[in-house]
């Protein structure tokens, strides 16, 4: 099938398929003597599978990663596993930062008064110099960086 077709059956843009293919994520495909890309079932299929995964919010790095334990008959389910727990603490973490935001701006939309007059508390607190960043904590203490980044 085409280009146009396999990106119907798996839900992906064929600019996204063709990304995909540049970063190594699908397999180079045969091409027809005109130079048109031909897919079967199987890329159709890994197309899918990376579709589902991006759903997911998972990096191209660990879609990569995916891909080739699921590829792989013989993986250990512990490393698949290590690359989910990894991405659900991460979701956590995003989720705990934009919480706190939501909460800022709840704080500074209640302090507005929304009305004809100039002053906004949304905007001074925008203003205001940005807060020195928390200081590192001590090396004993600092954890150590997660191999599924």
């Amino acid at each position: 099938m085409n280009i146009g077709e396999a990106a119907r059956r798996s839900g992906v843009s064929a600019k996204m398929v063709r990304h995909y293919e540049a970063l190594g994520l699908l397999p180079r495909v045969l091409r027809t003597e005109a130079g048109y890309r031909q897919y079967g079932a199987d890329e159709v299929h890994t197309l899918r599978f990376i579709r589902r995964a991006r759903e997911l919010g998972f990096s191209m790095a660990e879609i990569a990663e995916l891909l080739r334990l699921w590829q792989n008959r013989e993986r250990a389910s512990a490393d698949v596993k290590r690359i989910a727990k990894a991405h659900m603490a991460d979701l956590d973490r995003r989720i705990a930062e934009m919480s706190a935001m939501r909460r800022t701006l709840e704080h500074l939309v209640h302090g507005c008064h929304g009305d004809q007059r100039p002053q906004c508390p949304i905007l001074d607190e925008l203003a205001e110099p940005a807060a020195a960043p928390p200081a590192a904590p001590p090396p004993a203490t600092r954890a150590l960086p997660s191999k599924a980044r």
